[in-house]
């Protein structure tokens, strides 16, 4: 058994050997390869997408040799279907507006473009490029991503529930539905700043019909001059989300004592008043020694009363 291995291992040798100069005159160029930026893209909803995918190995390409075929493979249910085929003078598109362009064929750049992309569009796209008689193919995933619009109600701040006052912050058409809403708060006595535990109520995520959610979040009001913000986090946020509004209470409301100011406002307010009101009576008195005529009934009243007592 042994010295059949070793003969056999013999022969395989004296066979390839004669081949070896051959194979390294193969350049990997020469194989069909197709090339993506990364396993992962990422796009803002409504923006406008490149795919990309070059093929390196048959530059230029010859379309009338070549196809091309990119099919999209949605994560929910796993379903595979072509968004863009281009063969020959061929060319059509399963997904209105996909393109591939064709000034970038002559460079092997057969980059898939997607305007206006929607949340549907997400998923794992495939390159699949055909040159006679060679075959290549590589996938990427492209994730859609909606950014919140934020919005804090300072008018609306005083909105009652069950005699609590709160301010609201809401979070518009975001995408996936994973969001923080956390909430901090700055007074006169704690200027730093500090984040808020309690009398928080965050409702749950809201789908709208496009598939993007909305949010809203509240917070009970406990201090005057109290400026509170609203700090809201998603993926699809560079940096966070911050909102502040200022909230003054009336001091009735809060049962606090007026401090110094306050009551200085008030004194010289009273003080005006008073002088407006000094002013105000003394146009409506008469002058010294002037008195309103009798009434004409009256004074023949007085006449005829003084003739009869003289008759009497």
């Amino acid at each position: 058994m042994a010295v059949g291995e070793a003969a056999a291992s013999r022969w395989l040798q004296r066979f390839l050997w004669p081949l070896l100069p051959l194979w390294c005159c193969v350049s990997p160029a020469d194989f069909l390869k197709v090339e993506m930026e990364g396993k992962n893209q990422t796009v803002l909803l409504n923006d406008n997408v490149t795919i990309s995918c070059k093929v390196s190995g048959s530059t230029p390409l010859d379309i009338n040799k070549s196809g091309i075929i990119w099919y999209l493979k949605h994560q929910a249910n796993e379903t595979e279907h072509k968004v863009f085929v281009m063969y020959a003078d061929i060319q059509k598109a399963f997904r209105p507006g996909a393109s591939v362009s064709p000034a970038g064929l002559e460079k092997g750049d057969v980059s898939l473009h997607l305007p206006g992309v929607q949340l549907r569009d997400a998923g794992e796209y495939r390159c699949n490029v055909v040159v006679t008689p060679e075959e290549a193919q590589e996938t990427v995933f492209l994730k859609v991503l909606a950014s919140p619009e934020c919005t804090l109600f300072p008018e609306q701040a005083m909105v009652k529930d069950d005699g609590d006052k709160y301010i609201l912050c809401k979070a518009y058409r975001f995408y996936p539905e994973d969001i923080n809403i956390t909430w901090y708060t700055w007074t006169q006595k704690n200027p730093q700043g500090q984040e808020i535990s309690e009398g928080i109520t965050t409702g749950p995520a809201i789908k709208n019909e496009d598939g993007t959610f909305n949010i809203t979040s509240r917070v009970r009001l406990e201090h005057n001059m109290t400026t509170y913000q609203c700090v809201i986090s998603h993926r699809s946020l560079p940096t966070s989300c911050r909102l502040n509004c200022t909230q003054f209470r009336r001091e009735s409301e809060m049962g606090h004592t007026w401090g110094p100011i306050e009551t200085l406002i008030a004194v010289i307010g009273c003080i005006v008043v008073a002088i407006i009101g000094l002013i105000y009576c003394c146009k409506r008195k008469p002058p010294f020694g002037r008195h309103d005529p009798v009434p004409q009934e009256e004074t023949k009243e007085l006449e005829l009363g003084a003739l009869t007592a003289v008759h009497s």
